[in-house]
């Protein structure tokens, strides 16, 4: 559910969060936590290698079980919990023999709901199994390209891809962006949808709320001089100037494919991701 301000300041007055009125007021577990050094976007040698990173809130790192291969054993739902690493919630779950791990937390999980990760688990709501036990329509997240790898796919806020077929030791998934590729279907997969499915209709409001989460401004390739940017220079406000969209380096970003055409996975992919039409 998306919370609403009442526009107290012209900031206010469009910024919209995520209602966390679902989540436990318990605080994170300390043995799964951990602290990343915050390097801004620098390499080892201190160079800026990824731009407009820097700043932000301290944050801890939660560490996730994207395997939960621990076969036969149930768990229980202890809380649920904001990540700050990524867009979808978390869950803490206990083991019947006394462990705990955190894992990516499904649409509609509670508190106190059983889990578990077994060959014949029953078809519900944060259940593991392999995907060829899965029946032919449902939704999975957290998805294993290879058996035992840990998931790969659908792991974001509302992400799922679609059951569709089971045939010659592979299973047809749908992912989000239509495209319909194959996987082993002795990999393991989640039933449901990922958690924090509102994620995306989040408005930041202000530009100080931007450098909270860590990101620093991006400045206009035309607002540069020349000597900094394909696009720079000029009189006033002027066009591109050049024939294809470039970065700042001169490396062409638009209506190039940079996927490789030798990949592994191309023969496992039976239909592409539709493109997006073009406005005209």
């Amino acid at each position: 559910m998306i919370k609403r301000y009442k526009p107290t300041t012209p900031s206010r007055r469009h910024m919209t969060t995520v209602d966390y009125s679902i989540l436990s007021d318990a605080k994170p577990f300390k043995g799964l936590l951990k602290k990343f050094k915050n390097r801004a976007g620098r390499n080892n040698q201190g160079r800026i290698t990824v731009r407009h990173q820097g700043g932000g809130h301290k944050k801890l790192y939660r560490t996730i079980d994207f395997k939960q291969e621990r076969f036969d054993i149930p768990a229980k739902v202890e809380t649920l919990e904001y990540d700050p690493y990524r867009t979808a919630f978390v869950a803490l779950i206990l083991y019947k023999d006394g462990r705990r791990s955190y894992i990516i937390a499904p649409k509609d999980m509670k508190v106190g709901d059983e889990i578990i990760t077994s060959e014949k688990a029953p078809i519900k709501i944060g259940n593991r199994l392999p995907i060829k036990n899965i029946p032919i329509g449902y939704q999975v997240h957290n998805v294993e390209i290879q058996r035992g790898a840990g998931g790969k796919l659908a792991r974001s806020a509302g992400s799922s891809v679609q059951v569709l077929a089971h045939e010659g030791g592979y299973t047809n998934l749908k992912m989000a962006s239509r495209e319909i590729r194959k996987v082993s279907w002795h990999s393991l997969a989640t039933i449901g949808q990922v958690s924090n499915q509102e994620w995306f209709l989040i408005n930041i409001g202000k530009a100080g709320r931007n450098r909270w989460l860590g990101i620093r401004p991006t400045v206009r390739g035309s607002a540069m001089n020349a000597v900094d940017h394909p696009y720079g220079g000029g009189e006033g406000r002027q066009p591109r100037g050049t024939k294809r969209p470039k970065d700042k380096w001169g490396n062409v970003t638009g209506g190039r494919k940079t996927r490789k055409k030798k990949k592994y996975s191309n023969h496992l992919i039976i239909k592409r991701r539709i493109k997006k039409s073009r406005k005209k």
